[in-house]
């Protein structure tokens, strides 16, 4: 039986993809959990870090977040982290095999929509099931987000 999806409680966004919505088709997402050093939660306090060229692979049963840029931390010493390795990602067994299936069955890719915080000051990835957009389809959207906000202005107008 799988768990019912809670919604997150973001207190502070730090990162978030934004050509996501718009290069994707999201079908699912999920919040994960993200092991980090020291320096890198210290980087990511200060509103630092950027999500937007990553993605989310399935390597030896374990998700990772790759291609994620958190820089170096200003005050940090020798003990700084890299700025771009490969991040591992905290999910339920059941939960990976499930998102593996799909990424290798679908064709779906699995890609970050947001790094923050939540309301216990945890560290959480909000991942993206979802499935590349060809150019048409990218045009078909935007015709129609474009025609939903003008039926809005249209009504309001109208009363």
């Amino acid at each position: 039986m799988a768990r019912p999806q809670r919604a997150a409680v973001k207190v502070k966004t730090v990162a978030e993809n934004r050509r996501a919505r718009y290069e994707y088709a999201i079908d699912d997402v999920f919040e994960a959990g993200i092991v980090l050093t020291g320096t890198e939660v210290k980087s990511l306090r200060f509103g630092e870090g950027s999500i937007a060229e990553s993605y989310a692979e399935v390597k030896d049963g374990q998700m990772w977040l790759v291609n994620s840029n958190i820089p170096e931390f200003s005050h940090g010493n020798r003990f700084n982290h890299e700025p771009k390795r490969p991040r591992r990602l905290l999910m339920h067994g059941r939960e990976i095999s499930r998102l593996n299936g799909a990424v290798t069955r679908q064709g779906m890719t699995l890609i970050p929509l947001s790094i923050y915080f939540n309301e216990r000051g945890r560290a959480k990835v909000e991942l993206a099931l979802a499935k590349g957009r060809k150019l048409h389809d990218k045009r078909e959207h935007e015709k129609e987000k474009d025609w939903k906000r003008e039926q809005g202005r249209l009504m309001r107008e109208r009363g």
